[in-house]
Parts: structure tokens; sequence; C-alpha cells
């Protein structure tokens, strides 16, 4: 169970809106898509809570009368619901606060395009589902560890993607989610002055170039980034932030690397991008 709240503006200090994310798995689905919603309201306060695994129409019955209290309460409580069991879904429906059922709302547009009836199954689009695909991940996930920030260099031919930038550019969150949700070998190689010498790749990148993908920043997001971990360093400094995300730049260009923008993005939509892009090359 767990609350986010975003920033507000004065209106929005008045009260702040209960949203329940529920789920008869985990209810990462619920979430993504109830926040993908509320991000639209940025001049509201939210208090969010998550209850996954809700595992028979007892428990659904419970949480509903919860949420009624609320309601009943003046709290004005927004619900959003995944839930794939239509026996905990018809419990949750009768909730007296406005529920949005993310699962029902499409599933049957779905059906009638396929012709056929869903099996209603649960934890298959956050469980384990196909074991092939799961150990995949799994097998992802050590690799992007162990390839962190350069740490090592082993089989670095097997890598999907190399994630190639200076420090603090989002690296290492864009790696272990592209291997977590996507199953992809990724590592990823920091680059330091040394790298900035020549418009050469670094030796241990340099017959890898189709794997190659490059990350920067805005000078001002990197500062301030580093800044945070080491205070008032040259690490962090303005001057030294120009010189590497503009040398980095140069040897991109040079070396026909592509070049996601981490300044303003975030890891999803920069993975997106990047799987957008190995798509096409594999197309090519």
């Amino acid at each position: 169970m767990s609350t986010d709240t975003p920033g507000a503006g004065p209106e929005a200090d008045k009260r702040r809106i209960p949203v329940f994310f529920l789920s008869d798995s985990t209810g990462l689905t619920a979430e993504a898509m109830g926040n993908a919603l509320l991000v639209q309201f940025p001049d509201l306060k939210f208090d969010r809570t998550t209850i996954p695994f809700i595992s028979n129409p007892e428990e659904a019955h419970q949480i509903v009368q919860e949420i009624d209290d609320l309601v009943e309460a003046g709290e004005g409580p927004l619900v959003f619901s995944t839930a794939v069991d239509r026996d905990i879904r018809s419990q949750l429906v009768e909730c007296r606060a406005p529920i949005i059922d993310l699962f029902e709302t499409h599933m049957e547009k779905v059906e009638n395009a396929l012709g056929v009836c869903s099996s209603s199954l649960r934890s298959q689009l956050h469980g384990v589902g196909n074991m092939d695909s799961y150990y995949r991940r799994m097998q992802a996930i050590e690799f992007a560890i162990e390839h962190d920030d350069g740490q090592s260099l082993r089989a670095l031919e097997k890598a999907d993607v190399i994630l190639v930038a200076p420090s603090r550019c989002g690296k290492t969150p864009t790696s272990m989610f592209l291997a977590l949700q996507h199953g992809l070998f990724v590592a990823n190689y920091p680059l330091v002055d040394e790298d900035f010498e020549t418009d050469h790749l670094p030796r241990p990148l340099k017959d890898l170039g189709p794997k190659l993908f490059g990350l920067i920043s805005s000078p001002e997001r990197l500062a301030a980034v580093r800044e945070e971990r080491r205070q008032g360093s040259r690490y962090a400094s303005l001057q030294q932030v120009n010189f590497e995300l503009s040398s980095a730049r140069r040897l991109f260009q040079k070396n026909n690397i592509p070049v996601v923008d981490s300044s303003a993005k975030s890891v999803e939509e920069m993975s997106a991008i990047i799987l957008q892009r190995l798509a096409h090359r594999t197309h090519h």
C-alpha cells in the first residue's frame, strides 16, 4: 500500500482526493493506467493507495465498505480497478465512489474483435506467465547489474543494447527498465574525460556500433543532479557538465550513434524510443 502526491496549485490546497488502485494481481497496470489519467490534472492533489492481490469476493466487499465510508464522510474518493476475476469485479463495482473499471471497459470490444470470450485468468501480465519469458527477464536483470556503469566488459557482445553517456544521464534506470519489462540484455558504459580526447569510440565499444545508444541531458538538469551527489565539486560544475555534454554529442554524431535526451523524458519514454529504433533497425 503506497501514497504519492504530485505538485498542485493553490486551489488544490483545499483538499486531497483519495485515489484507490485495486487489483486481483500486482496492481501495476491499475497504477500505470490510472496515473496516466491523473497526471492530466496537475493542479489537484491526490492521496494514492494501491491494494493488490484481492483474493476473493469477501475481501473485495470489505474494501468496498472502507471506500464507501470515505464517501459517507464526504472525502470524494476515486477508484481505478483492473480486477480480472468476475466475482471480485462484481463486488468492486458496487462501490459508491466513481469507479473506472479499466478491464471491463475494453474487454467486450476485444472479445468482439477476436470472436472469442476471454479466459479471465489472473496474474498473466505481471506474473510469471510464460516461463521462457520469465527466465529471459531474470537473466536480463543479472546481465544489467553485472554490466552497470562499465563494471564488467565480459561478454559485452551479447548485449542487445549498450547505453553510452556521461555520468548521471539516466543509464542505470533505463537499463533496468528495459531488462525487467522487456527482457533485453542491456549494458551501460560511462563516458569520462579520457574518452573525449579523440572522436573515436572507447576501445571496448569500437566494434559494437549497431548496439549503441547515446544518452544526454541539459546542462542545467545534469548539473543539478550531480550537485545532489557531490555538492560544490568540479564534477557538478556547469563548466564540466557543458564540456562533457558537448563532447558526448560530438562523439555520438561522429560515430552515427542515435541519441535520446533524458532531461525531459521519463524512463518509460526513453525506453519506448529505444525500442522503436531497435525495431526500425531490425526491419531495415
